[in-house]
């Protein structure tokens, strides 16, 4: 019989803080750990896991599940560091000739990601067809070419989605001619879109790099302090993935964050559909919970200014934190975009420090106890005018988020969350909860498995419940590869888009898989 999940670890990595919380079996949270931020993963980790662990009434051998959460992948490719070079491959010619590869990403980007592109001639028709041969040999000379250079590799065909045959035979050939090293093929990874899909799968190659790092981080953390122990990152749906999905595919950490934070405030206030504020240090991120997950987005998403068609939640952005500078000049308050980010403890006013931000205004107006409040008493800095011009700005971001008119449910989540005030416009409650500063590693800690599957079907000499079993098949599937029970996995969401005005019948459908952790 395997052993029963006793004890759960769910961290988040923020820019500002890493958070540790431990929850037992029936999701009730034991214990709760902040510490801030370290340059390097595994130490921040450890910290964190070392102080819950100092507090948690309990041994540590119980400890069967660790879940971990982070924005590293997102910054990796922010900040064009730790990226692996990766030879990017489009089977396309002649159809898609007149746009190049990464012809939009960014200069420093790009210079940093790619170690050459090239299309070849193949691909096929949205029926399946061939648009014209695969040539193999154009593929074998690149590589020649570039072998020196190649960390990585990102195998793109037109409607792979449909028919990813030519994408198998490409895979085929780069590991004759160059082994065993990281490749990422576009119809695994998005959905239709050449050039979005095409994206997000180099961007998933270049971060497999980053995501051994997080790994190797997580796992020595958990060595140093002695848990043996079930591992899971969670991933843009709020869901969680085993360590072997994350080295295939790092790409769908970006936006677990902000996923952790919903799931985890739609569980400590037991609402299933609001709006959720999540406030760190530098940012707020805006979200709905629908069903209890994340909405996802339904337009590309913008990573890095790169334009992607994967999975991700859908946020709105803006530049409002705990650790926001605000600067009085002749012409006014302003308050931010910058931040001081982790450094606040050493920088706020109420800490000590020179800078004024949204922190010591908060202070200033009741509404935070940190820090010392009389050293507010010698600023020329109006707090309470750049208070109402974050109050406004986040207003307006909520009111941008909502679907139907009228006011709605807020719940106020993050760190961060201290700046925001008690009622907000538009806002028919605005929910705090308790433990609310720890609510991105709780949506880790209780965050169940998922699987997707996007793709166009060909309807010829075939039922349209033929094509919705394979549908769903897969994606239970996707989800039990990544770590979920198999005996407990459901269809959550399932939708069927007929395509019309085609010369064979095609249907794309869209179907999602989830249930909880695997025992064994």
């Amino acid at each position: 019989m395997p052993a029963p999940i006793d004890l759960r670890i769910g961290i988040d990595v923020g820019g500002t803080n890493t958070d540790a919380v431990v929850v037992d079996n029936n999701q009730r949270l034991l214990a709760q750990f902040k510490t801030p931020t370290t340059d390097d993963l595994g130490t921040g980790i450890h910290e964190a896991i070392a102080g819950v662990s100092s507090v948690l009434d309990a041994p540590l051998d119980r400890v069967t599940h660790v879940m971990l959460g982070t924005t590293h992948a997102t910054n990796a490719i922010l900040e064009r560091r730790e990226l692996l070079k990766t030879a990017v491959v489009r089977i396309g010619a002649p159809a898609t000739l007149s746009i190049p590869p990464l012809l939009d990403w960014p200069d420093e980007l790009r210079a940093a990601a790619s170690a050459g592109e090239v299309i070849i001639p193949g691909g096929s028709e949205v029926s399946g067809d061939p648009i014209v041969p695969f040539e193999r040999q154009e593929l074998v000379r690149f590589l020649s070419e570039h072998a020196g250079t190649i960390e990585a590799a990102a195998i793109t065909s037109v409607f792979s989605p449909v028919s990813a045959e030519h994408e198998l035979e490409a895979e085929q050939v780069v590991r004759e001619a160059l082994g065993e090293i990281p490749m990422s093929l576009s119809h695994r990874i998005g959905a239709l879109g050449l050039l979005e899909r095409e994206n997000a799968c180099v961007l998933n190659s270049t971060l497999v790099g980053v995501a051994r790092k997080i790994v190797t981080g997580l796992t020595g953390a958990l060595e140093r302090n002695g848990i043996d122990a079930v591992v899971y990152l969670t991933q843009n749906d709020g869901t969680l993935m085993g360590l072997d999905y994350v080295l295939r595919f790092p790409v769908l950490t970006i936006g677990s964050g902000p996923a952790n934070s919903m799931r985890g405030a739609g569980y400590l206030t037991q609402e299933t559909d609001a709006l959720v504020v999540d406030v760190g240090g530098t940012s707020t991120d805006i979200g709905v919970l629908v069903n209890g997950f994340p909405r996802e987005s339904a337009a590309a998403v913008n990573i890095g200014g790169v334009r992607t068609n994967f999975r991700m939640p859908d946020l709105n952005s803006i530049a409002v934190g705990g650790g926001t500078k605000i600067v009085q000049d002749g012409s006014g308050v302003k308050v931010g975009p910058e931040s001081v980010g982790y450094r606040l403890v050493n920088e706020g006013l109420v800490f000590g420090g020179a800078c004024p931000t949204l922190s010591d205004a908060a202070v200033d107006a009741g509404r935070a106890d940190m820090g010392k409040r009389d050293l507010l008493a010698d600023t020329s800095v109006d707090l309470a005018r750049a208070l109402r011009i974050s109050d406004e700005r986040v207003a307006v971001a909520v009111d941008q988020m909502k679907t139907t008119r009228g006011e709605a449910r807020v719940i106020a989540v993050g760190g961060g969350s201290v700046v925001l005030p008690s009622e907000l416009e538009g806002a028919s409650d605005v929910l705090r909860p308790e433990h609310y500063d720890v609510a991105n590693a709780i949506g880790a800690a209780i965050a169940s498995v998922s699987g997707q599957v996007d793709k166009v079907f060909k309807l010829s000499g075939r039922t349209r419940e033929e094509v919705t079993d394979e549908a769903t098949t897969d994606a239970r599937n996707e989800a039990i590869s990544a770590g979920a029970d198999p005996a407990a996995v459901e269809i959550v969401e399932l939708e069927e888009v007929p395509m019309a005005y085609l010369t064979e019948p095609v249907i794309r459908i869209r179907a999602k898989a989830a249930g909880p952790l695997s025992v064994v």
